[in-house]
């Protein structure tokens, strides 16, 4: 597979003195299956995303296994995976991702009253464990990250929630014969009555109960896990990374790996989330210093300090919103949400070819996603997701050149409204779908982004654990 694009690689030989840097945008629940109301077309295929099919057109193409062939696997493992590192080897439960990224199931929408009661745990005690301090902070929609320091404590233990509505809340096991496992199977048991205990009598939930809503009564706690011990995303790849991923457990995971994760205003990790702020955070990042580096987020803390004022090499965007749809079975947000992601790609590339044209920078544009998530299922799946990068000369010349490229607005604009979990969005158009047949101008017979022209790339079917190989190769960098 790595030798199917040597050939594109070698047209690169002479411009060593250029600075290769990649954008690199990572669509969350990316993939799909077909589907009855969309003409057993895939969302990705009944999508109008010009500037995704322009990147698919001017580059290489192949069809990505996060982890492996016919593994439906969470977001966590698949991004160990694609990052370079084998979860296998290196996976030790999302809550220790999920704690260090949040820094600061009564609904997903919970955005006010969840901080509030994730104070109110933050700091409690155990009674029978006076020992262990316990910290919780506020993640996202309706996420928070616990964490317990103490000594003789042990990642090997199951999580309380029995993973279905309406069923007991499970109690923590040991998952091997081991003293530790034991003991915090015993102080995880605890901390989940402590913390219902509280719950149930704090005044949000006094409130909620009076507007006849169902009450936030425990912490669901599952993934429990340690921080892993990791060589850096720099050391290994030779790339300074950076990362906005306002989803907690990717920013924990990406500073796990020692990439920075960016301060991008308005980028929530939902359906609100600006995905314009997202884009010109990366392209200040890859453009520093002629653009001002973002600020970026300081582990254990609620403050930021100063990006790396040289920029950044690869960019990590990460967007959840798709993933988000494919849970709530919401297959026309999932399409519109597709086509509002195309549009911020394009922002983003107006932005990087701004300063390419003026600098000695060159950019490439790479997407792909981390797991499928079908809205027919409304859960993670083991279908293939597709891959697709390109040179950013390549795609202006696909999206009709430079004019027509800096025409692009760069106004903030919302993800459309979601009518209900289900349904479809506000203003769909009956002549949605793709406005043109696009055509293959890169490296391999690909004209479009979906699951399907993926199949026809030259890079054929690959794991994840072989894409930043795939994409270190095409910038002709040894690793």
């Amino acid at each position: 597979m790595l030798d199917s694009i040597k050939k594109v690689a070698e047209m690169e030989q002479g411009d060593e003195e250029v600075k290769k840097r990649v954008a690199f945008v990572l669509i969350d629940g990316l993939g799909d299956v077909s589907i009855p109301k969309l003409g057993y077309k895939t969302p990705l295929q009944a999508a109008n995303i010009p500037n995704l099919d322009a990147i698919a057109s001017a580059g290489i193409n192949g069809l990505m296994d996060p982890v492996e062939v016919g593994l439906g696997c969470g977001s966590d493992t698949a991004h160990l995976s694609l990052m370079g590192y084998d979860p296998r080897v290196y996976y030790r439960g999302r809550g220790a991702f999920e704690s260090m990224g949040a820094g600061r199931r009564a609904d997903r929408h919970f955005e006010e009253e969840g901080p509030i009661l994730c104070a109110a745990l933050d700091g409690m005690k155990l009674p029978s464990f006076p020992e262990y301090e316990v910290r919780v902070r506020y993640a996202t929609e309706h996420r928070c990250g616990v964490v317990v320091k103490g000594p003789k404590l042990s990642g090997n233990i199951s999580g309380t929630d029995p993973l279905k509505d309406n069923r007991l809340l499970l109690q923590a096991k040991p998952l091997d014969e081991s003293e530790e496992a034991n003991h915090t199977a015993n102080v995880v048991n605890e901390l989940s009555k402590e913390i219902s205990r509280i719950l149930v009598t704090h005044p949000v939930n006094a409130k909620r109960l009076a507007q006849g809503k169902n009450i936030a009564n425990l912490v669901l706690l599952r993934g429990c896990g340690i921080r892993i011990e990791v060589p850096p995303f720099e050391e290994k790849h030779g790339l300074w990374p950076c990362m906005v991923a306002p989803t907690k457990i990717i920013a924990g995971l990406g500073m796990s790996l020692g990439i920075d994760i960016l301060e991008a205003p308005g980028a929530t990790g939902d359906y609100r989330t600006l995905l314009t702020s997202k884009a010109v955070a990366i392209a200040n990042a890859l453009s520093a210093p002629l653009s001002p580096c973002p600020n970026v987020f300081v582990p254990g803390e609620d403050g930021h300090k100063p990006g790396r004022s040289g920029g950044y090499d690869f960019g990590f965007l990460h967007i959840k919103a798709i993933d988000d749809a494919g849970h709530d079975k919401a297959t026309m947000f999932k399409v519109k949400g597709l086509e509002a992601v195309d549009k911020a790609i394009r922002q983003l590339a107006k932005l990087l070819w701004q300063a390419e044209s003026c600098s000695d920078y060159q950019y490439f544009l790479c997407v792909t996603g981390d797991h499928s998530t079908p809205v027919e299922y409304g859960d993670h799946s083991f279908e293939p997701v597709p891959f697709t990068m390109c040179r950013l000369r390549e795609f202006v010349s696909a999206v009709g050149g430079e004019s027509a490229l800096l025409e692009t607005s760069l106004e903030p604009f919302p993800l459309p409204t979601v009518v209900e979990c289900g349904e479809d969005v506000a203003g769909k158009e009956e002549d949605g779908g793709r406005k043109e047949t696009p055509t293959a101008v890169g490296g391999d017979s690909v004209a479009e982004l979906s699951e399907i022209a993926a199949a026809r790339g030259c890079l054929g079917r690959f794991h994840g654990g072989e894409m930043m190989g795939v994409i270190t190769k095409f910038l002709k960098l040894e690793v």
